[in-house]
């Protein structure tokens, strides 16, 4: 029989993932595998439990937010035999979720899982440290993983809301840089970065309008805008038109890129959570044709047919 591992991060969203332990086993059963349970109990052990799992693996299952899915990325690129992932949303914006079609209920969503298409996907590597749809530098990209979690739990999304406008008052300063693409140098300062391979972002559908996630290409996004009043005049394009109808934005496509702060660099966001390397230059790959089961819901709408 093949065997799935259902690794639970407890913490997340409102624990539901944990409340609900029997009916997820019960429903995975139902789909001819043998399920083993995980627990997660600090940051980190995600990714150590996903290396420590044998190779006989058929799928496994992460239950949680972004950022758990992200440490069971990050465990399985560092394995010698990859093994097949999903994601089961119940953390706070959940974008990787929504993304792939997945709605507000826990029993529909894992249904559609297991009824789904393993795809293979593009990750984002920065300094070999892999996120799974979003890396982000600046103003506001911190907002993520320094939100009080009993904020989080209490408000959902609206929590970041509230942080966003606590430092909207605050000075938005920007960070000068050099960055390469494919070999090319440019220069500028910009109030934040974001790189991507998705097209829900912080809550935002659409971020852009056309994202493949197997075009072996990520997305770049970098703002120059400073003044309060355009960033939050930005934030109203983006979620009713886009990243590319934004004045003040550059945007490019590749998959190759480096970034070379000529300021001290603070820590990066990934998927949600904190990422910080002692070094003011940071190279951006991918690595291609990593497996993933999806629901088949917006399978056309995200993957090049190849």
């Amino acid at each position: 029989m093949r065997k799935c591992v259902v690794i639970i991060n407890p913490n997340s969203g409102n624990g539901g993932g944990v409340k609900e332990i029997e009916k997820i086993e019960n429903i995975i059963e139902n789909y001819n595998y043998e399920v083993i349970i995980k627990l997660t109990k600090y940051r980190g052990h995600a990714k150590k439990i996903i290396k420590s799992l044998a190779d006989d693996i058929s799928l496994v299952i992460s239950v949680g937010g972004d950022g758990t899915f992200s440490e069971v990325m990050n465990g399985n690129l560092e394995r010698e035999k990859r093994l097949v992932l999903s994601h089961l949303p119940v953390g706070t914006t959940n974008d990787t979720g929504h993304m792939y079609g997945l709605g507000n209920n826990l029993y529909t969503n894992l249904k559609l899982i297991l009824e789904g298409s393993i795809k293979e996907i593009d990750v984002g590597l920065i300094n070999n440290h892999a996120f799974t749809y979003v890396a982000s530098y600046g103003k506001f990209m911190d907002i993520p993983y320094d939100t009080p979690q009993e904020l989080k739990k209490r408000l959902g999304y609206l929590a970041y809301m509230v942080e966003i406008f606590k430092r909207i008052a605050g000075h938005i300063p920007k960070n000068r840089i050099n960055f390469y693409i494919d070999g090319e140098k440019y220069t500028g300062s910009y109030t934040f970065i974001i790189i991507s391979n998705a097209n829900r972002i912080a809550g935002i559908n659409n971020f852009y309008n056309d994202v493949k996630l197997n075009d072996n290409k990520f997305e770049i996004m970098l703002c120059s805008l400073n003044r309060k009043i355009d960033i939050i005049k930005a934030f109203y394009i983006l979620k009713t038109s886009g990243a590319s109808h934004i004045s003040g934005v550059e945007i490019y496509k590749t998959s190759n890129l480096k970034i070379e702060f000529l300021d001290n660099p603070k820590a990066w966001c990934t998927d949600g959570e904190k990422f910080y390397d002692n070094s003011n230059v940071f190279e951006v790959k991918l690595e291609n044709k990593v497996k993933m089961l999806i629901p088949d819901k917006f399978v056309d709408k995200l993957f090049l047919t190849k």
